[in-house]
């Protein structure tokens, strides 16, 4: 294997692992709704820029391990991460065209249907229901969706094709 290809699959890997830190990290109580979905949106920006190199069955196993990370019910993520990256992969030859504006637009849509999922997952796994504090996390998404695309993309920059 090329060593430009160990080095994408590298800076994809670490990519996800500070994602899934930051999902993790301490907040306060008061902010804890208001935390991004870090993994989703490196999930998203590498089906959108990079649409062959993160597999659905990857993104399967990496939402089972936030899973447990985060102590939800099992698949919760999963389910989202697929969801999302199925309809990235329908759209991302138009949308990454997009201004970063109408971008960040159409994160805030993938992201609010993940947190849709999530929240169906939650109510059949019997825990109560949040209103439409559920949107929240997509909001902030979205509000974090150029820097994240600007560090990636600059992160990665000789990688794209």
């Amino acid at each position: 294997m090329p060593a430009s290809r160990v080095n994408l699959y590298a800076a994809i890997g670490i990519s996800f692992l500070l994602a899934l830190v930051l999902s993790v990290y301490p907040l306060p109580m008061d902010w804890r709704w208001w935390r991004p979905e870090f993994v989703l949106v490196v999930a998203i920006y590498w089906v959108f820029f990079m649409p062959l190199t993160v597999s659905f069955s990857f993104l399967c196993a990496l939402g089972l391990f936030q899973d447990l990370l985060e102590g939800v019910p099992f698949g919760q993520h999963s389910l989202g991460l697929v969801i999302v990256a199925y309809i990235c992969i329908l759209s991302y030859q138009r949308v990454r065209n997009f201004p970063l504006s109408r971008q960040a637009a159409w994160v805030f849509i993938l992201v609010g249907i993940a947190q849709l999922v999530d929240n169906w997952v939650q109510g059949m796994a019997g825990r109560p229901l949040s209103g439409v504090q559920f949107l929240y996390p997509a909001f902030t998404s979205a509000l974090i969706w150029p820097l994240c695309c600007g560090a990636l993309n600059r992160w990665t920059h000789g990688f794209h094709h």
